[in-house]
């Protein structure tokens, strides 16, 4: 793989293909950091990279990983922007002249002086991506940087990319969600099982057939505007949500919230970064106490402790769910009375039981937002919650995580926060539109 400077190039393929490592080996993770052994050679600028010292490379290769929460180190949003910047020795002139300019450019001010533990998963992207741009590197790696961005936001991202791309910058992302990128890139790259399949220019990658690009596993490559076909279901509603207000450190984040939903629908939760989507799933799964109003399930009222014993949420960062030694270890884990048959057709259908004896923090992001699912389902509870369910999942896991969804939402109503409008699209029935 050659890559040319100021060249914009998309790394794609299917979950676990070997994306991210392409992004590792690059900036040096692998082998110093993750484990394994690496043939072959490395060079940036016609030096091994090997050659180079860590932060000799840092002012080089700026990277923003899959998981943004995995490369912050303070606890202040300032304090994360800069770090870098302190890092290289850059004077206090500097380095807050460079942290006004990057809040500026990438309209962020509002996220300046906040707890990153109280940021959205979209917010900690931005935050992530603005440590990068302050350190004004020559090479961005930028892995699944809209993963959890809303529409608005993916634009904003698009046209940060586009002027680093007129600058000269270097861009490489490896990204499931490829259709805001499809104006900018010079080259995609296709990887699979490891190895890279094939190199194609912008117009030999635009003349692929539909049919072609949903054989490589890959996502659609126009945008795809919100469009369910709504079902009525509230006959004898199931789940009742009744004058609902839910507060976050004294702040009214929803008011006044009516809504209800029956067994066997699938509801899309949207809304913009920041809005309160996870809190309200939260708060519906009692684990966010600061609300008033009444959830009635079966026409009954519910406190929090009995609808955690109701309902199962599948987190937006999979890592924080995720404790057991094996895959199929984290499938039995706190769960009574299911069987290692149930469990095998669960993960072969999740394609995942050639992994089971796999620890679950080895597994590539898009494996552990599977297996996470998986256990949601192997749980079997009446109220299932995904929040942000399609980051890491390429076209066909995405297919496949559908039909499953569906499948299993007969008896169960499930809740999806997303941005993600293809996903919404093949499996929701239902709209809950947190800023309506």
């Amino acid at each position: 793989m050659e890559i040319k400077k100021g060249e914009f190039v998309l790394i794609s393929g299917a979950s676990g293909s070997g994306k991210t490592s392409i992004t590792r080996v690059i900036n040096k993770l692998i082998p110093y950091y993750y484990e394994g052994e690496l043939e072959g050679t490395v060079k940036i600028n016609n030096d091994l990279v090997s050659s180079y010292q860590m932060f000799e490379l840092s002012e080089i290769v700026g990277s923003v990983f899959q998981n943004p929460r995995t490369q912050f180190f303070n606890v202040d949003t300032n304090s994360e922007i800069v770090f870098g910047l302190e890092n290289q020795g850059v004077s206090r002139d500097i380095l807050k002249k460079r942290l006004k300019e990057t809040c500026e450019t990438l309209d962020i001010n509002k996220l300046q002086n906040r707890n990153i533990f109280h940021l959205s998963g979209g917010e900690k992207q931005k935050i992530a991506f603005a440590s990068v741009y302050a350190m004004n590197p020559d090479i961005y790696l930028l892995d699944e940087p809209s993963s959890n961005l809303d529409i608005p936001t993916i634009e904003v991202l698009k046209r940060h990319l586009s002027v680093l791309k007129n600058s000269g910058k270097t861009v490489i992302i490896s990204e499931h969600r490829i259709y805001y990128l499809m104006d900018l890139v010079d080259k995609v790259i296709y990887m699979k099982n490891g190895q890279i399949q094939k190199s194609y220019s912008k117009e030999d990658f635009l003349n692929l057939s539909e049919d072609e690009i949903k054989a490589m596993a890959l996502r659609c490559r126009k945008k795809t505007k919100l469009n369910i076909e709504m079902s009525n279901n509230e006959k004898h509603p199931y789940l009742q949500v009744s004058d609902f207000s839910i507060y976050r450190k004294d702040n009214c984040i929803i008011n006044n919230m009516n809504f209800s939903a029956n067994k066997g629908d699938i509801v899309a939760v949207i809304g913009s970064n920041g809005v309160g989507k996870t809190t309200f799933l939260r708060t519906l799964c009692g684990l966010h106490d600061d609300y008033k109003g009444d959830v009635l399930l079966n026409s009954k009222k519910t406190d929090a402790k009995k609808r955690r014993q109701k309902n199962y949420m599948v987190m937006q960062d999979v890592n924080y769910q995720l404790f057991a030694e094996s895959v199929f270890a984290e499938c039995k884990l706190g769960i009574e009375n299911v069987s290692d048959d149930l469990i095998g057709e669960i993960l072969n259908e999740f394609d995942l039981s050639d992994y089971k004896n796999n620890h679950p923090n080895t597994l590539p992001g898009g494996q552990k937002q599977r297996l996470a699912i998986a256990v949601g389902l192997i749980c079997n509870k009446e109220i299932f919650v995904l929040d942000e369910p399609t980051s890491g999942l390429d076209y066909t896991n995405m297919v496949k995580t559908v039909e499953l969804l569906k499948r299993y939402s007969k008896d169960k109503i499930i809740f999806i926060a997303t941005h993600d409008t293809e996903f919404a699209n093949l499996i929701c029935n239902r709209v809950l539109d947190l800023e309506k």
